[in-house]
């Protein structure tokens, strides 16, 4: 196939496929399809104490803080159950009678101990609360943790929008370096490619990483397979400015073998264009932002829960998945 320009190679991609079937069709719609999931490790901590004034002993209230990280885990909040250090953020639990009920209460307070923010879980009846039956800690803690991360992320939004500086109020610096691995023209084109798509989306794209935000990393490895194919799998993965991993869109595709030794052409514009609007997800959220409408009805877009948490230190909010193969970093706690 021969390179053409990229508004050329746009114009005819639906031609190409129906007609000279040499595009490498699986680089279309959501590469890859199932159980890739958007990875946005997170730094700052949310420790969850046993409480002091829960109305329950202290062996049942040890449970029912190993709970709460454990359901805060799954709403991807970097939750862990110990008694807050220096500079983790606390989320102070109590609970108290209302009639013949027990209503959990939760507070969430910053690592000087500032009160950031407050909810309450579902009326428990107080027999059952007396008892401190597992099963009834298990539903107090799953019932409350989505709650709780509602309020990490108000958190998050109203620090973000009150600083000027923040990456929420001008747009991200990205660094797209240099792909490596492909064969043929691939590392050129996938580069190229990947600078002029993530541009459309708004942050500023640059080829050094002086003042950079963010780092896009592109890699390509090719594994053979039996009956002359090959395993063609692109990695792109933001890094922030220190180095630490941010997200990761991963596009694995079985080709017949050599088909991309030459010429890369109109596979460097779809691969591209699949990846950037995945990629443009992680830098939103990593800015504080939800990702626009348009840009997450595309294809290769987000499309489930994660967290992330914000540069200050303030634990974040829920934030989405693209195509990507693993596991966030708060789950690993």
């Amino acid at each position: 196939m021969i390179a053409r320009s990229t508004r050329l190679a746009l114009i005819a991609l639906p031609l190409a496929l129906a007609a000279c079937g040499d595009l490498p069709e699986p680089f279309l719609g959501n590469p890859g399809a199932t159980a890739r999931r958007l990875a946005q490790p997170p730094s700052p901590i949310l420790a969850v104490p046993a409480p002091a004034d829960a109305l329950l002993p202290d062996e049942p209230g040890h449970q029912l803080a190993e709970n709460l990280a454990t359901a805060l885990v799954t709403q991807e909040v970097p939750a862990v159950q110990r008694a807050a250090r220096k500079t983790d953020w606390k989320l102070e639990t109590r609970a108290e009678r209302r009639g013949d009920t027990v209503v959990p209460l939760f507070t969430v307070r910053d690592p000087n101990g500032a009160d950031q923010g407050d909810t309450e879980g579902a009326p428990i009846p107080l027999s059952a609360w007396a008892e401190a039956d597992p099963g009834t800690l298990r539903a107090a803690a799953t019932d409350a943790a989505p709650k709780i991360t509602a309020v990490l992320t108000s958190i998050r939004i109203a620090r973000d929008q009150a600083d000027p500086h923040s990456l929420y109020n001008r747009p991200a610096k990205v660094m797209v370096a240099d792909v490596s691995g492909a064969p043929g023209d691939g590392d050129a084109a996938l580069t190229n490619q990947m600078r002029k798509r993530l541009a459309v989306y708004g942050p500023i794209v640059q080829t050094t990483p002086a003042g950079a935000d963010f780092i896009v990393h592109g890699n390509v490895v090719i594994v053979p397979l039996p009956k002359r194919q090959e395993r063609v799998e692109i990695q792109w993965i933001v890094t922030g400015a220190d180095g630490s991993e941010r997200g990761r869109v991963v596009q694995p595709n079985e080709l017949p073998a050599g088909t991309l030794d030459r010429l890369w052409g109109d596979v460097a514009v779809v691969v591209a264009t699949e990846a950037s609007g995945g990629i443009n997800n992680v830098l939103q959220r990593q800015s504080g932002r939800e990702p626009d409408a348009q840009a997450a009805a595309q294809p290769g877009q987000d499309a489930g829960p994660h967290a992330a948490l914000p540069a200050d230190g303030a634990p974040g909010q829920p934030a989405g998945t693209a195509a990507v193969q693993r596991t966030d970093a708060a789950s690993r706690q």
